[in-house]
């Protein structure tokens, strides 16, 4: 299974949540997607939200300036 990667980088709060919402429309129900964003508000915002829509969230490392969130559907 291929992974989908969304770079979310250079967005601003909301607008990485908003395109999390529009990308997990495209995939299946189980799959995974990577979400980078280096937006520091993305890493509490992405627990939320995947608390708030059911989402699993696999893993969130940093990296460098990077926030790098691996969600299941």
């Amino acid at each position: 299974m291929t992974t989908t990667t969304i770079d979310l980088r250079g967005l601003k709060c909301p607008s990485p949540l908003v395109e999390l919402n529009d990308a997990i429309t495209r995939i299946e129900t189980g799959q995974e997607f990577l979400a980078i964003a280096n937006d520091r508000a993305f890493e509490p915002d992405v627990r939320a939200w995947c608390e708030l829509t059911g989402h699993t969230l696999v893993a969130i490392d940093l990296t460098g300036d990077d926030i790098r969130a691996r969600i299941r559907k």
